[in-house]
Order: C-alpha cells, then structure tokens, then sequence
C-alpha cells in the first residue's frame, strides 16, 4: 500500500460502473477494476459515468444512481471493501443547469456542491456563462484532465479567469506519470507545481490501458512536492469534495496556505 498508512485515497473521477458507458463492459470487469481501486489504496469512489455528450439521453440521474446501488450490493456480496457513490462525468452543454433542476444530471457525490465537468476535445469554448450560471445555483465546477485537452492549456488567460470565478482543475494521476504521453505529463505537472490544479484522480476505465494510478502518482507528487502536497491534492481536496466542504489551495512551491 501507500505512504499514507492508516488513510486512503478517494477517487471523485472514476468509470467503474459495468456496462453503462465505455468503462468495463461486464460486472466481472466492474468487480476487477473495484478490486484493483482497493489495491491501489482507494476506499471511496465517486463514479463518473459518461453524462451528456455522446452518451445524452442514456446514463441519467436515476440510472446511475440505480446502478451504483446494484454495485454496491455486488461489492459486498464479494468481498471488495470500497464503497461507491453516484456522480457523473458531464460534456459541457448550455442545458446543465436546467437538467440539473430536473434531477437529470448528477453532481458529484449526487451532494449538490460540485460538478465534473467535461470540457469537449473536438472545440475550444469559453464556459464562463455557465461557471456563472451554475455559481448561481450554488454548485462549483471541477474542470476533468485539462491537461489532456488539445487547446486549454494554451489559453492561460481563460483558464485564470475561470478560477478567479471559483472553478476547479482535476488532474489524472496517470497523466503524472506519462501514460498519456510527454505533452499532458509535461502540462499536469505545471499545472500541479503551480497551485492551479488541486485535485488528483485516477479517471480508471480498466485493468488495461486504464486502470488505477493513485498510489503511484502519490508517490512522485511526495517525492517532487513534499507529502503535505501529495495528501492535499489526493486525500483532503478529494474529501472536501465528497462532503462538499472548501477545497484547500497550495503555493507553488509546495507549502500549504493558510
């Protein structure tokens, strides 16, 4: 296990639900990926299915949460000691907030204080309407893999002013460690050491090209940063998010602000 003993990661990003977007395909699948999360240190899970997107009209609220219940009961019926909650990975759309009021979309954690949101790879567009729009709902937004998309990173400007409005970078903990290639490890890491990312999650899929890298992003984040860093951005932020408190910010050079 980890270097943080006696804690445990939490995962807010994750596709471990079988068969219902393009995470495992069968429960057989699911359950090995929950056993591989367990390994991998991570006791609590938010899962994130595809919402919106390509996969509009198919994974709604109720079906997620439906399906994370069924997961759960599977879970315990093996033997895998994680505990899942609902939430979803959702592709920017002028319709969130209204789906939102409708119940048919899912906040993280289904808790109502933030949102995953999936910026579209093919377009770059500036959210700000809707990071308002959603602020006014009393609901914050968390910003998934920025540093996997083709143009974000390249509009420092826009991003800045995102935050300044009180949105949120996660980060993907295999990024950090180059399965995405030189370009998004070199990016996530920037976006790390400078304060600007303050969530770390595994995004798994898989058991293949995939699977679960927390520990192993925990370790170079405690190695480069220092470990107060590294249990900020995968073990507190992550809390925070799951019980819908303020997330905690660093400075660039690794120590934890007041």
């Amino acid at each position: 296990m980890g270097a943080f003993r006696n804690n445990h990661y939490i995962d807010i990003h994750c596709h471990c639900i079988p068969g219902i977007d393009d995470g495992p395909g069968t429960l057989p699948e699911g359950l090995a990926l929950c056993r591989a999360l367990v390994d991998d240190g991570i006791k609590t899970v938010i899962a994130t299915p595809h919402q919106l997107g390509r996969f509009d009209c198919f994974n709604d609220a109720q079906k997620i949460r439906e399906s994370v219940c069924s997961l759960n009961e599977q879970l315990k019926n093996n033997g895998v000691e994680l505990t899942v909650l609902p939430g979803g990975d959702v592709r920017v759309d002028e319709r969130i907030c209204r789906l939102l009021n409708e119940d048919r979309i899912l906040t993280l954690a289904d808790g109502g204080e933030y949102i995953l949101l999936e910026l579209p790879a093919e377009i770059f567009i500036d959210i700000e309407p809707l990071l308002f729009e959603l602020s006014s709902l009393g609901i914050r937004a968390i910003i998934s893999h920025p540093e996997r998309h083709p143009v974000l990173p390249r509009r420092r400007d826009i991003l800045l002013r995102w935050l300044d409005n009180g949105t949120f970078l996660q980060i993907t903990a295999a990024s950090l460690l180059g399965d995405f290639g030189p370009v998004p490890k070199k990016i996530a890491w920037q976006l790390l050491e400078s304060g600007l990312a303050l969530l770390v999650a595994t995004d798994s899929h898989n058991l293949h090209s995939r699977r679960p890298r927390m520990d192993s992003a925990f370790q170079c984040i405690s190695a480069k940063l220092g470990g107060s860093v590294a249990r900020l951005v995968c073990i507190e932020n992550p809390l925070r998010v799951l019980e819908g408190d303020e997330l905690k910010s660093f400075s660039y050079r690794g120590r934890l602000k007041a």
